[in-house]
This record gives C-alpha cells, structure tokens and sequence, in this order.
C-alpha cells in the first residue's frame, strides 16, 4: 500500500477497516500530548502542583480516565481496532507558563500501532481536566492535542 493513500477506504473508495492479518508483530508505542490553558483564577487553587476538590485530586482523576477512554479507543473510533493494551501510562505536569502538560504513553505487542490510543487517552484526561475546573472557570482551553512519537510497524515518527 503506498503511502499517499488513506488507509481506511477500500479501492471503491467504501470506508474500512485495515486489514492487518498480514503485518508482522513487533513492539509498538506512542505518545500523546494534550496541552490545558487553566485561568489565573484556577491555577489560584493549585497546591502542591495539583488541584483539589471534593471529587479528589483533578490531575489523578484526570490520569484515570485517560487510562480508561485509552483502553476503549477501538469502542470511541469506529475504524479502530480492538486492543489489549500492554501499558498506558499518562503523566502530568505544569510548564513554566502555568499550562497542564498531559503525556500519553501507551504500548502494545500487535500487528498494530496505539497512536489512537495514546491520542484518546491524553484528549480525554484534558476532558476531565476541564470537567472537573469548569465550576471556577469556562475560560479553560484545551490548547493542542498532538502525537509525539511512535515506534514499532512501518516507520517510526518522532516530532521536533
């Protein structure tokens, strides 16, 4: 298959699933990232690097469900397919300019990449993130959501 070609349309241009039966197993991973711009009267509410509420903690309830919505991507996407993940580990953090750094890392030995799963995951804890601050501000922004790596199939990717 080249690779100027959308994967998932078959040769009449019908939308479908890639047929993976032939490619070969090998270790795969990928990693996402979410970027959250929190207002000063949220980032006001921070302690020691993290916000609480009566919930709980935001960013482990937010690590949570990024784990979580990663693991059901193939249910979320409907060309997806299904995976046992090996791993998913999310990670957050603040930058130097005060926004929620959401990392995605998710792994799988398979015939197949989790760079849908890696994006899933870090889109829905910036999600959570948002749900549970919106009662202090609606001028929360989720400011990108990007791959950052992959490796293992075809080719490996790797952003400046």
């Amino acid at each position: 298959m080249s690779d100027n070609v959308l994967s998932h349309l078959d040769k009449d241009g019908r939308a479908t699933m890639v047929d993976v039966s032939e490619k070969t197993i090998t270790k795969r991973t990928a990693t996402a990232r979410s970027i959250v711009s929190l207002p000063d009267e949220v980032l006001a509410q921070l302690v020691d690097g993290d916000l609480q509420t009566k919930k709980g903690s935001v960013f482990q309830i937010a690590i949570i469900a990024g784990i979580m919505a990663a693991k059901k991507t193939g249910d979320l996407i409907p060309l997806c397919h299904p995976l046992g993940l090996d791993n998913c580990n999310i990670t957050i953090n603040l930058n130097e300019n005060n926004e929620v750094i959401i990392d995605c890392t998710a792994s799988i030995t398979a015939k197949t990449g989790v760079e849908m799963e890696a994006l899933v995951g870090a889109s829905m804890a910036a999600l959570t993130v948002y749900d549970m601050c919106k009662a202090l501000s609606h001028n929360i922004i989720i400011k990108e959501t990007k791959l950052i790596a992959k490796t293992g199939g075809k080719r490996d990717f790797k952003r400046a």
